[in-house]
This record gives structure tokens, sequence and C-alpha cells, in this order.
């Protein structure tokens, strides 16, 4: 169709931008109509209307096939530019090749998250992906603006301030609590109670939405925690603990992961402490971008635990 808006020359209509491309390609009315999938006349007709609203001939017949004017020369590299554009807008979705792909991606994250998902997703990531590069950030009042606007792809962790309308968010799976403590401790037995838990020295993580899901069950559960130390997160708190006859609470997979590395002791917790569940989290905007979409295919892929599918708050 043509644009005949006051003011506005007539815009070419695609069809007649394509017979331009191909009639300076096979110098013929006849393979072009068969490349276009209509009849000759037809494609006369469109000749003619590509002649009539450029004001020029544009292909003259010759023995040799219809030859372009100097106009139609001229044309011929912007009509290409154009079809490879509308053709680029055209397709389905962006391609992420992870094999060549050189970007870097900001992951907004807890400090727990530092320790238990990002040493498995870096791996990962770089097995798959060797120039993608990894930028884990730190959950603060930049995270949701960061995300709206793109300079971050996604959050992962408990993160609440995420559980509104225009983000995503997928659960990958779920935290109860468990204290840790020294293999040696000198008064911890089998079995670790409510009242051990109470007479005991801790160290507390004052940061997080997990430090306030256990200080609201100490003050409703009526239990006073005599904490000796106070960290800011999880940096630093093996090495107390190996070191020391405090008791930490904390949820179970960084609890269990620290454990692991440093030789501690796992102890059930005798306080009743709410459940969560670490999720990630992404803009709507995001959805169906490619490379953050394979991306946190690779988080589900490693974390997530059979759960419902990923839905829009």
């Amino acid at each position: 169709m043509f644009d005949t808006d006051s003011g506005d020359a007539a815009l070419l209509d695609i069809k007649l931008l394509r017979l331009l491309d191909l009639l300076h390609t096979t110098r013929s009315v006849t393979r072009a109509a068969e490349r276009l999938g209509q009849s000759q006349p037809t494609v006369s007709i469109w000749l003619g209307r590509l002649r009539k609203q450029l004001g020029d001939p544009l292909f003259v017949r010759t023995p040799g096939g219809m030859q372009p004017t100097p106009r139609a020369d001229a044309l011929i590299g912007t009509v290409r530019e154009v079809l490879d554009g509308l053709r680029r807008l055209s397709e389905a979705e962006a391609r992420f090749d992870p094999t060549t792909a050189q970007r870097e991606f900001r992951i907004f994250m807890t400090d727990a998250s530092h320790i238990t998902l990002l040493p498995r997703l870096f791996a990962h990531v770089r097995a798959l992906a060797p120039q993608v590069r990894l930028e884990a950030a730190t959950i603060d009042a930049r995270m949701v603006p960061a995300l709206q606007s793109g300079e971050g792809d996604f959050a992962l962790g408990m993160v609440p301030d995420l559980e509104t309308a225009g983000f995503y968010q997928q659960t990958l799976y779920g935290q109860d609590w468990v204290c840790l403590a020294n293999a040696r401790h000198p008064r911890l037995g089998e079995r670790f109670t409510l009242r051990d838990y109470a007479a005991e020295a801790h160290v507390g993580i004052v940061s997080g939405t997990g430090h306030r899901l256990l200080d609201g069950a100490l003050k409703s559960q009526g239990v006073a925690r005599r904490v000796l130390l106070e960290l800011p997160g999880f940096l630093g708190l093996s090495a107390i603990l190996s070191t020391s006859d405090l008791v930490a609470t904390l949820p179970r997979h960084i609890g269990e992961t620290l454990a692991q590395t440093a030789g501690l002791r796992v102890l059930a917790c005798p306080l009743k402490i709410p459940s969560f569940t670490v999720k990630q989290y992404w803009h709507a905007r995001y959805h169906h971008d490619a490379g953050s979409r394979w991306l946190r295919g690779i988080c589900a892929e490693l974390f997530l635990q059979p759960q419902r599918p990923a839905r829009r708050r």
C-alpha cells in the first residue's frame, strides 16, 4: 500500500521493493515473477506502478534481458538495506549462541547465594559459554530500577521487593532452618533442645530477609538468644564457628554448604522458624530476551526442584 498522508512522499510497497531487487538480480520479469510466486502479467503491472512512482523506466528490455537504468543502479543499495532491515524485524526472536556470545550478565544475589549458587552457576556457564561474564550484584535499593531498565538481568534469592506486578518469578527450591556449630563443641550432645539453644552463645547474621524471619520467630515464641557476635553476612562465619563454641542459625542450604567446606556440625534447629523459598525474578520487559532466558534456564536446570511453572505477579 502507498502512504498518501499529505506532506509525505508516497512510500513504496514492500512487494515493489522486492520486485526491484529481483529484477536487478535476474534481469528477467519471468524469473522475478516465479521468485515472487506471481503471474507475469501481475508483475508487469507492479513494474508499471514502480516506474510511475519513481518517475523512471528503471529497467529497459534488451537482447541481454532487462537492464537497469542509472536510477535503478543508484537505488538498489538502499533497497537491499531496507529489505534486510525488514527481514531482521520479522525474525521470530533474537538468537543467543552461548559458544560465541560475549555478553555480560548482572545478577542480583543474596550473600547466601554467593556461597551456595554462584560457584555452580559460574562453572556451568563457563563450560557452555566461555566468553560470557557474570557480575554478582548486591541486593539493595538500586536493584528494582536496574531490573526495570535492563541494567540488571535477574535476581536470585528470597527477595520480597520483587513480589510485585511487572516481575516474573520462578521458585527454585524450599528452605528450612538448621543450626551450625563446631564439630568438637564441648557441650552439645546428640540431641539439641530448645533449652540448649537458649543456653548457648550465638553468632547472628544481621542482614537479609532470613534475619527478619528468625527475629520474628524468636519474638513470637518468647525465646531469648544470647548473641555475642554479629556479622553483616556469611563471610567469615565458618572460620568463627571453627574456632569458637558459638552456634549459628541459618537456612539449610547455606548451613550444609558451610558444614561440608569447614567440617562443621549440622544440628536440627529446635526453634520453629517459617520456611521460605529461593526464587529467580526477572522483569516482564525482558521475559523474551534470548540471552537472559538462556541463563535463567541454566539456573532452573541446576537448582530447580519440582514446582509449579513460572508465573507472573
